[in-house]
């Protein structure tokens, strides 16, 4: 198994396996406790991204860093993970944040390079599954990723990608859905 960073390094972006159909996906992933190399931890100030996640697809997503992704790339391949992010403000400042923005929260994040949108860097793009009223771009985002749901993938149309990624956060949310999955919302990582 290449790692993400193994790829990344190639002088050309890995070709995905496309997506023809809605195949048959398990509805949770995991052992019944997180195995190595899980959990892996992550922290950084959200970068903008390419805007596509919410206003094409619907599903906003928080960048991370590049200089963040190092503890998740040398040892995990592409794809898509599950666990819990936190958002959160600077001590002291200001913020447009609260009750339930601030909470640890299930989270789905893509790693890779999006071979629907023919991405030539690797990113790392959080969704965090909540509804927030605000954008939060330079603020710090803390993520525990506890589990793989499955491979990055093309897809033959932006519904079909759709789809998917709603499976992914029923997958995701149902995975995390165990004790010692839900236990991590408490992480020494996260502002509680």
């Amino acid at each position: 198994m290449a790692t993400a960073q193994q790829q990344a390094d190639l002088d050309h972006r890995p070709i995905a396996p496309i997506s023809t159909g809605r195949a048959p996906r398990p509805e949770i992933v995991g052992a019944d406790v997180p195995e190595a190399p899980y959990p892996i931890h992550l922290r950084g100030a959200v970068q903008k991204g390419f805007g596509r996640g919410s206003k094409e697809l619907g599903f906003p997503t928080a960048n991370l860093p590049d200089d963040s992704l190092e503890p998740l790339t040398s040892m995990v391949k592409t794809g898509i993970y599950f666990g819990y992010a936190q958002l959160v403000p600077e001590p002291g400042e200001s913020s447009p944040f609260q009750g339930k923005d601030l909470e640890v929260l299930p989270m789905v994040m893509s790693l890779g390079f999006n071979p629907f949108y023919n991405n030539e860097k690797m990113t790392a793009e959080v969704h965090v599954l909540h509804k927030f009223a605000h954008d939060f771009y330079g603020h710090e985002i803390r993520v525990i990723v506890l589990g793989y749901i499955r491979p990055e993938l093309d897809y033959i149309s932006r519904e079909a990608l759709i789809d998917d990624i709603n499976t992914d956060i029923s997958v995701g949310l149902r995975s995390l859905d165990r004790d010692a999955y839900s236990s991590f919302a408490r992480d020494g990582l996260f502002a509680l």
